[in-house]
């Protein structure tokens, strides 16, 4: 599998290309700069240099044009204001979607955020942004016509990964290793079963593989 990753310069998508070169599938690193560019051609992909807040579709399109699937793993990041939560989270991803439809590919995976459904807490603008526009891209992927997967992992943690987590529709608040979410990405990647689902995901006692299969296998 030939895989496009935008934002490949985030935390996840740096795992996950780690977990994509041991499996033997090729990725394209969509990133900013030269820099991000070149840790991206260390980890054994093809780096590409588009900023996807100015990018158009088309551009985009053409940048990974020949791959198999998409994943969406750009965010904004902490520290960034309100208006970047809309440009990248959600306007990144809508221009990624069109991108792949543009392209020929069907088969798009979106990294999300456990939780956006629910009513904002607290009375944080850039927060109450983050959750608007996370939940609004996940509800432009889900009309687009794609082959989704839509992952909404809940608090994102450094700590070396243990391949057990706690998935399903809704799940309760908790953490997970970004190596974890890597892994789990590579899974419903190669799992055609998970196409058409949104699942919320956390640390737990259930290894990857069972965890995807179960709810695919009940479906």
């Amino acid at each position: 599998m030939r895989v496009a990753i935008i934002g490949a310069h985030g935390k996840v998508a740096q795992q996950l290309m780690r977990v994509l070169y041991d499996l033997g599938d090729d990725f394209v690193g969509i990133v900013r700069n030269d820099e991000h560019a070149d840790d991206v051609y260390r980890l054994g992909g093809e780096g590409v240099l588009l900023d996807i807040e100015s990018a158009d579709a088309s551009a985009l399109a053409g940048a990974i044009a020949g791959c198999d699937a998409v994943v969406f793993a750009a965010g904004a990041g902490a520290g960034s204001g309100i208006e970047r939560k809309r440009t990248v989270d959600y306007g990144g991803s809508v221009t990624s979607q069109e991108a792949a439809a543009q392209a020929g590919i069907r088969r798009f995976v979106q990294v999300s955020a456990w939780g956006v459904d629910a009513p904002v807490e607290g009375d944080d603008p850039v927060w109450a942004a983050y959750v608007e526009a996370k939940r609004d891209a996940d509800a432009a992927l889900r009309a687009s016509g794609l082959d989704w997967t839509i992952l909404r992992p809940g608090g994102l943690t450094t700590e070396d990964g243990t391949g057990l987590v706690t998935l399903g529709d809704s799940v309760p608040r908790g953490s997970i290793a970004r190596e974890d979410v890597a892994r789990l990405i590579a899974v419903v990647l190669h799992e055609p079963g998970s196409i058409g689902r949104q699942w919320e995901v956390v640390a737990g006692d259930t290894p990857l593989e069972d965890a995807v299969r179960a709810p695919v296998a009940s479906a």
